[in-house]
């Protein structure tokens, strides 16, 4: 049972004036109205998380049951035959699976630390200081949002082949890092830091870099952690189909997808291909999830 609150009245002086019962608030909601909400949210919650559960039981199903008609959502002899087939088929690649597994971590990791670094530099300057065409540049950053990725494909394969980087990873990594979201979402995060920081600062004769690494990175953990996230579900899904031709350049999504292409005779490896595609998001998602809950809630600050 929460106690009696009590505000306290004072002068401009300090000298305190009165103490005051504070109005008790209370809730409007009914109980038949908190019971149809929890209900509408277990709704949405077992339906957003229907998808994962087939793709977990699908990876666990046999043959028989993968064919099954109609369907079944729950795996009835579970077991690991698919995760064994689609070992063999890896071990029969002429390109080794550990060269794709090198790949996607050249590619995502590149992509991903790359977009962080740009965007949060690019941001700093247009939210903490104030120059010509300020507002003219973050126009176009926004502005470039609006723009679907398959109208800017083209353009961007003439910029890649006139830089001679088609078929590097540079191919794949150099436009990931100029993504307008990333930017536009650190310069609206860095605004809320309050300006007496970075004044501070440079009152004890601090760089601007010095500034920008050790006390605006640092504050704007949650913001970049979360643009970490959104990069690499982003990197990790690219086949690299458009720019890379050697086999040798090919990422793990390329050869995962190419497995699962195989028809019927593979159904139970597209099911395990299936499975790691949406696991290892995932497992990333939840490893940075819980560092930005942690974050937030001791980030607060106030000018």
């Amino acid at each position: 049972m929460m106690g009696t609150q009590y505000k306290i009245k004072k002068h401009k002086t300090g000298k305190i004036l009165g103490i005051f019962k504070r109005p008790e608030k209370r809730l409007n909601r009914s109980a038949a109205g908190n019971t149809l909400l929890f209900i509408l949210m277990g709704i949405c919650g077992v339906a957003m998380a229907m998808p994962l559960v087939m793709v977990i039981n699908n990876a666990l199903k046999p043959l028989d049951e993968l064919f099954q008609f109609p369907p079944k959502i729950f795996v009835r002899n579970p077991g690991l035959e698919n995760f064994s087939d689609l070992f063999i088929l890896m071990n029969d690649s002429w390109v080794p699976f550990s060269r794709y597994i090198l790949n996607t971590i050249i590619i995502t990791g590149g992509g991903m630390v790359g977009h962080v670094i740009i965007a949060s530099l690019a941001a700093y300057p247009l939210a903490k200081h104030n120059f010509p065409g300020k507002n003219i540049l973050f126009s176009m950053v926004v502005l470039s949002m609006m723009f679907s990725w398959t109208v800017t494909q083209t353009p961007q394969y003439m910029i890649i082949s006139w830089l001679h980087i088609n078929n590097t990873y540079l191919a794949l990594i150099l436009p990931a890092c100029s993504f307008g979201m990333g930017l536009y979402l650190m310069k609206q995060f860095m605004e809320q830091l309050p300006d007496s920081l970075m004044e501070s600062a440079r009152l004890d004769g601090a760089s601007e870099y010095r500034i920008f690494w050790s006390i605006v990175m640092p504050n704007v953990k949650p913001a970049w952690l979360t643009l970490a996230i959104f990069q690499f579900q982003q990197m990790w899904a690219n086949t690299g189909s458009t720019f890379l031709r050697d086999e040798q350049l090919k990422p793990l999504q390329y050869a995962l997808f190419q497995i699962g292409a195989g028809g019927a005779a593979r159904a139970g490896a597209a099911a395990a291909v299936t499975f790691i595609i949406a696991a290892i998001p995932i497992i990333f998602f939840l490893i940075c999830q819980r560092n930005i809950l942690e974050t937030m809630t001791t980030s607060g600050m106030k000018d």
